[in-house]
């Protein structure tokens, strides 16, 4: 999910805080509430979170969108598993994934950065050096340890993605899998966490190897995306294919093929840097191939 360049990021309320009604994105468990709008799902906008309808247990301000303040909540429930309890007409609780392609790309990437926000301080109460509570630190991002001092901030899981692509005599082809994690029946680049002392080029050849059994070479960097799942960065790459036959790697590739441009797979959605670059690296051959122009998901020319 990539910020929008009008968001402003901000660990704490600054004392001129806007006059305007404030977005509220409030968890309970791991859903938002939305509220049912014209267009669609929006997020509630109030002057106080005790508007919300349901006790709010902790609140973060976590920036500001086109000068309004925008506000990280979650619920006082125990657990995960505790009800919200009937909520007001109008308002309802849903994952993130499912508010994809329904919410604005805009709202679901400040609501990615206001569930890591509320992940971390429910994760860090408590130092993990001397066991000690922690608190909010006013002067950065991060907690500090009322007793010894230590200061956590918030962790950010660096993983690689890469899409490898070869060029046949019938044309472009792309190597794309499908993960044993992943939900519904798409297709995508192939994807992995950083390992300590690894570099991210090292953890694209590490990786490759391990899931389909190839060798890649000619590594170009694309772009990064957060990804709130929990708390990953998504780093891209393309890279072109260089030997080796194709060997799924148990409990984690549950499919892994070439295809060609005119017989792609569902694919994952436009709102995730690996549609972004499939797309581009369509268009490099294929400009006005019905996945670049926008097709829906689960694109499937055959």
């Amino acid at each position: 999910m990539f910020l929008p360049a009008h968001f402003t990021p901000l660990w704490t309320r600054p004392e001129d805080s806007p006059s305007s009604g404030s977005y509220w994105f409030a968890f309970h468990a791991d859903k938002l509430l939305v509220a049912s709008g014209p267009r669609g799902p929006e997020i509630p906008r109030l002057w106080d979170g005790a508007a919300l309808p349901f006790p709010i247990a902790d609140a973060h301000c976590i920036g500001t969108l086109n000068g309004s303040l925008c506000f990280a909540a979650s619920a006082t429930a125990a657990s995960a598993t505790d009800e919200a309890g009937p909520l007001p007409s109008g308002f309802s609780l849903d994952g993130l994934r499912s508010l994809f392609g329904r919410l604005p790309e805009e709202l679901l990437a400040v609501a990615g950065r206001a569930l890591q926000v509320l992940d971390f301080h429910r994760t860090h109460r408590f130092c993990g050096s001397c066991a000690a509570p922690t608190k909010p630190d006013d002067e950065q991002r991060a907690r500090r340890c009322a007793s010894c001092g230590a200061i956590t901030y918030p962790r950010i899981a660096p993983a690689m993605m890469v899409l490898i692509k070869r060029d046949a005599p019938a044309g472009r082809e792309l190597l794309l899998a499908r993960g044993a994690r992943f939900p519904g029946a798409f297709y995508s680049a192939l994807a992995g966490f950083v390992e300590p002392s690894e570099s991210i080029e090292d953890c694209v050849h590490r990786e490759t190897r391990e899931e389909v059994g190839v060798r890649v070479r000619n590594l170009r960097y694309f772009g990064s995306q957060s990804w709130p799942f929990p708390h990953s960065l998504m780093i891209a790459f393309v890279a072109d294919y260089d030997s080796g036959e194709i060997v799924c790697q148990p409990g984690e590739i549950v499919d892994a093929r070439w295809f060609s441009l005119d017989r792609l797979p569902p694919l994952p959605l436009p709102i995730s840097i690996a549609r972004r670059m499939i797309n581009h690296t369509i268009a490099e051959v294929a400009p006005d191939h019905p996945a670049v122009l926008g097709a829906p998901n689960g694109l499937n020319t055959t």
